[in-house]
């Protein structure tokens, strides 16, 4: 088996996975953020054409800190 063969799609930039479609967009939009107890959060991405449906999510920037 070759390089070729188990890299055959290069990619490049930003991708993330779509949580709607399960397919990987380059644009990706994030509309969730996922806290975690023990690290750091997690932001889940949609494709542009998913993002209006699901609207978007509370972000990190969105979350109120306490003092």
């Amino acid at each position: 088996m070759t390089a070729d063969e188990l890299f055959s799609e290069f990619l490049a930039g930003h991708v993330a996975l779509c949580i709607e479609c399960r397919e990987l967009t380059r644009a990706p939009i994030p509309v969730r953020w996922i806290q975690s107890n023990s690290g750091p959060g997690t932001t889940l991405y949609a494709c542009p054409d998913h993002a209006v449906k699901l609207g978007a999510g509370p972000t990190p920037e969105d979350e109120l800190r306490r003092p």
